[in-house]
């Protein structure tokens, strides 16, 4: 069974152990909100779920991360690539996980397309 994209949004994905869902920002704000685990059994999903945003992209998209649990360095890694090519403008990142501001500073510290908010 086909994952629906109604809208462009993803459904539960579950790999093995592995979940996320990723779904857009309620009261009109401008981006996402993933729920789980960004790793390799996920990436697919995620990296679909930042081009869709990056296509959507006006000024200033919003990443919420409260729910999620686990982010590899390759998932930091797609969230910067996809900073990094945005026209303009930069992407808030809201509550990640403690692992995400300390990959992007050890490697991206002078990104200034993203802004985390803790």
């Amino acid at each position: 069974m086909e994952a629906p994209h109604a809208v462009g949004w993803l459904a539960p994905t579950e790999l093995g152990r592995a979940a996320l869902e990723v779904s857009p920002l309620p009261g009109g704000r401008s981006g996402i909100r993933a729920r789980g685990e960004i790793s390799a059994l996920t990436r697919p999903s995620w990296e679909q779920a930042l081009s869709e945003l990056a296509g959507r992209h006006a000024g200033v998209s919003y990443v919420e991360l409260s729910d999620v649990v686990f982010v590899d360095v390759a998932g930091v890694t797609a969230l910067a690539v996809t900073a990094m090519n945005l026209p303009d403008g930069k992407v808030v990142v809201e509550n990640p996980p403690p692992q995400l501001p300390r990959v992007l500073e050890m490697f991206w510290p002078d990104l200034d397309r993203i802004e985390v908010a803790l």
